[in-house]
């Protein structure tokens, strides 16, 4: 049977989602604690990877097992996972979906706290600076108009394809001292959001300005974009998929 698992973390103390020879990710710990529960290798193949540092409201990945999932599963593996990372649920899906390719869109968060403030810390970029709120919503608003995002993704990564459909990108006011931005897209790069992020930012101080941004993603050069946020503001937050891959 196949499952799909729904879960978060904070991805403070971990070198991202993917497992890696010399390092912790999310990925390892999950396969290690499913594995014992489950009394079997379990593979966990996740809807997208998070970097160092990233977190996630909700991030899904899918596994199979031959196991009973009873309903004390969801408790015990919860006991036995570290304190940032929780399993929100277990939902049966169909023996061909997949966490990654069948998602019809990812949604990322990015706080900014405008103050020195000791509970957002690791939550969000302490920047202090006076931002343009107009100038960087006009701008974003370009990201709607164009496909192609090679400005904004890290080199020398193996993709087929820079394109990627974004259906939302909006700062929002979260509080007096916290702003907030929004993106939704069929896919993303890698670094993507860290980098549209960083270069909206520069908009925001005017060290770049709107006209700037829109030559930026027309020239599909990443030496052209502004430096990478921090990684600790920065939230998967939803994936949707069609009704069709549940059971």
């Amino acid at each position: 049977m196949r499952y799909f698992i729904d879960l978060s973390y904070s991805g403070t103390n971990f070198h991202g989602w993917q497992s890696q020879a010399n390092a912790l990710g999310i990925q390892e710990v999950l396969e290690e604690k499913l594995s014992m529960i489950l009394k079997e290798k379990t593979v966990v193949t996740a809807s997208g990877r998070t970097d160092t540092g990233v977190h996630a409201k909700q991030q899904i990945a899918h596994f199979d097992t031959s196991a009973e999932l009873t309903e004390d599963l969801l408790f015990r593996i919860n006991c036995m996972l570290p304190h940032d990372i929780a399993i929100n649920s277990f939902r049966p899906v169909n023996p061909d979906s997949h966490a990654r390719f069948d998602a019809l869109y990812r949604e990322y968060e990015y706080y900014i706290t405008t103050i020195k403030n000791p509970f957002a810390r690791g939550r969000a970029w302490q920047f202090t600076k006076k931002l343009d709120f107009d100038a960087m919503n006009e701008a974003a608003g370009l990201l709607l108009k164009y496909s192609d995002f090679e400005s904004f993704s890290k080199v020398h990564t193996d993709v087929k394809t820079f394109n990627c459909t974004v259906m939302y990108a909006q700062w929002e006011r979260q509080a007096e001292h916290m702003i907030l931005f929004r993106i939704r897209a069929n896919r993303f790069l890698r670094g993507m959001v860290r980098a549209i992020v960083g270069t909206l930012v520069d908009i925001g101080t005017g060290k770049k300005n709107v006209a700037d941004f829109e030559h930026i993603l027309l020239s599909r050069n990443r030496g052209m974009a502004g430096a990478a946020a921090p990684p600790e503001g920065l939230f998967l937050a939803k994936i949707d998929f069609p009704e069709e891959v549940y059971l």
